[in-house]
């Protein structure tokens, strides 16, 4: 297996795969920032369910899609901040997705969460993904 440069991205990559493929659940390498990535994502109701799978070498992180009426809950999904170029951003400047109907995951003082949550709570940081 490669060693990848930026893990988040091939998480996402991974999840955007599963929705148009149709599949029902895949599974990435685990770190604790794809798990609370997979967290916020369950939370906004993009996923149904994750788990951590420690039966191989390496634990995994396992995560079930969520579809309705055939259609997957993900419609797209954009890296914004990657390792080459970083994109931070200040309360102010946190995007709305699609007029509130996405999210952004951004990674504050405070740990990771959602655009909406990173203002209400006054924090800026560093902008992860649009997801919606």
């Amino acid at each position: 297996m490669a060693a990848l440069s930026d893990p988040l991205s091939d998480f996402l990559t991974r999840f955007k795969n599963a929705c148009r493929a149709g599949k029902e659940e895949f599974t990435a390498p685990f770190s604790k920032m794809k798990a609370e990535v997979a967290r916020i994502l369950k939370e906004e109701g993009y996923i149904w369910s994750f788990e951590v799978v420690t039966d191989g070498a390496f634990p995994e992180l396992k995560v079930k899609v969520k579809y309705l009426d055939g259609v997957p809950a993900l419609t797209d999904l954009r890296k914004e901040s990657k390792p080459g170029r970083r994109r931070y951003v200040g309360v102010d400047d946190i995007p709305k997705v699609l007029g509130g109907y996405g999210i952004t995951i951004v990674s504050t003082s405070r740990g990771l969460m959602t655009g909406h949550r990173a203002r209400k709570q006054n924090v800026g940081g560093e902008l992860l993904a649009s997801v919606w």
